[in-house]
């Protein structure tokens, strides 16, 4: 089979360079580049990419030999039903390597029409190296490539305001765009740069934080046979991502006249702060998974797919978002909901297994930052504990004995944490061990005995868990603290 290029495919390169973007990985091939192809193919957008490679080792070569071209499969559920879609991403325009030709990266600064830089570059990427210096090259770090990018930009146009650019890193950290811009100002004092340069650098470039969430499986390598029977030429750089996507941005009005967003049918929002968007994700979607993976493993289950369409788990699952952790949140009930559903429909993906116990990882510290807020803004809102969200905590405590109806349980967390449960478990007092948990500072940022009833519920569900198990257990509970639903 042919391998695909712009020839064979009949897909000629025509976009001047509009965005930079370091980084050629999965994520953001599904992601940024997917938004950036749809934009140019039904807004008009006419943007091209110049990919950089952020480190020594990585994909240019490949996305090179096909002229930027690969194909991205998108599967999962909407509204209940499952959707496939194929799409031939042809965007990028250009694909360098910095580490083997630092010249041809920074001739990129020079680029008429350039006016974004997008990145993902793990969220290692963003940091600070005191080795680097302005006449490395190439620089260790990346925001010490990107300083001297804008420095040859300012320099070549001659400090021009309109040539800034809208700079829009995608790295997982909270405020990355702050934190590369606040890295990039210590470069330039750290090389003595021009205070003209700086000005510049502040009042004519714009840092955008964002929030991004789309589950990119990648390279399908188990499947690939599969894959590659749909297409015409050989692809090695096919990618595989679930269909919901969402892409936060923090911004104002230029960027959206810049970025024609509204043109295209996708969930981009363009918001003047991203932080009750990002409360939303790791409450609801977040919140939801460290939820259910203990209540489900002691349920029996081993998947989040399984989990929510079995009858009992899934309802308490749903119930728990829209009954006790939503109410919490402080976004119109419609927009809750409808992203609260599209969770439950991520959930439902058949394409994607997700185990329960790949997701265990570290459920002590997931919960203080996840679930616990809900509960303890529930039951400041509420007057009461929220029935499901406290079960679920008796669960996790239940989870960390490290064994459940003669088998292991997927427990992994610091050493210090499993001895700690190693031990409270071990002395076979229920009350001291519930009292020892809940006080524990170190976990929960407070002392959780300080809650009212909490203390007697936890003790409660704990019971009935290991007196009748999950179900019954948790039927039992409901009636003994007294409620009917």
């Amino acid at each position: 089979m042919e391998r695909l290029n712009r020839k064979n495919a009949g897909i000629p390169s025509k976009h001047s360079i509009k965005v930079i973007q370091f980084g050629e990985g999965n994520f953001l091939r599904a992601f940024v580049n997917y938004i950036i192809d749809k934009l140019n193919k039904e807004a008009g957008f006419d943007a091209g990419v110049a990919v950089v490679q952020p480190i020594d080792a990585g994909l240019v070569d490949m996305l090179n030999e096909q002229d930027g071209l690969y194909n991205l499969f998108m599967r999962g559920v909407k509204s209940g039903k499952e959707i496939q879609e194929k799409r031939t991403i042809s965007c990028i325009q250009k694909a360098l390597n910095p580490y083997r030709d630092y010249s041809a990266y920074l001739d990129l600064a020079t680029e008429e029409d350039l006016q974004f830089l997008i990145s993902n570059t793990t969220e290692a990427g963003i940091a600070f190296d005191e080795n680097d210096r302005l006449d490395k090259e190439p620089h260790n770090s990346f925001p010490a490539k990107v300083t001297a990018l804008l420095w040859k930009r300012y320099q070549h146009f001659n400090g021009d305001p309109a040539k800034g650019l809208s700079i829009i890193p995608c790295e997982l950290i909270n405020y990355n765009a702050d934190t590369l811009k606040e890295i990039i100002l210590r470069y330039i004092e750290l090389w003595d740069l021009d205070p003209e340069f700086r000005n510049w650098v502040e009042e004519h470039n714009s840092f955008h934080n964002t929030l991004v969430d789309r589950i990119v499986p990648g390279y399908p390598r188990a499947e690939i046979d599969q894959y590659q029977s749909q297409l015409e030429f050989e692809d090695k750089l096919i990618v595989t991502a679930e269909v919901f996507l969402l892409w936060v941005i923090e911004g104002g009005e230029d960027l959206k006249r810049k970025i024609p967003f509204d043109k295209i049918d996708e969930n981009v929002l363009i918001v003047e702060d991203i932080q009750p968007y990002r409360t939303r994700k790791v409450r609801i979607l977040n919140g939801a998974h460290t939820t259910m993976v203990p209540f489900a493993l002691l349920s029996g289950k081993e998947t989040v797919k399984e989990t929510v369409d079995d009858d009992f788990t899934g309802k308490f699952v749903k119930n728990a978002i829209f009954e006790e952790i939503n109410p919490t949140l402080d976004l119109s009930e419609e927009e809750l909901k409808s992203f609260a559903e599209e969770v439950l429909d991520r959930f439902r993906n058949p394409f994607i297994k997700h185990q329960l116990a790949s997701i265990a990882l570290n459920s002590i510290s997931k919960f203080k930052v996840r679930v616990l807020p809900s509960l303890l803004q529930y039951e400041e809102r509420k007057g009461s504990l929220p029935v499901r969200l406290t079960f679920a905590f008796a669960c996790l405590i239940r989870f960390y004995k490290g064994e459940w109806q003669g088998r292991d349980l997927p427990v992994q967390d610091d050493q210090q944490i499993v001895d700690f449960f190693r031990q409270v478990w071990s002395e076979n007092d229920l009350e001291a061990l519930v009292t020892k948990v809940l006080q524990k500072e170190d976990f929960w940022g407070r002392n959780l005995n300080d809650i009212e009833n909490l203390n007697e519920q936890v003790q409660t569900a704990l019971e009935e868990i290991g007196e009748k198990g999950v179900e019954e257990g948790f039927r039992s509970y409901k009636q003994k603290i007294g409620v009917k639903s």
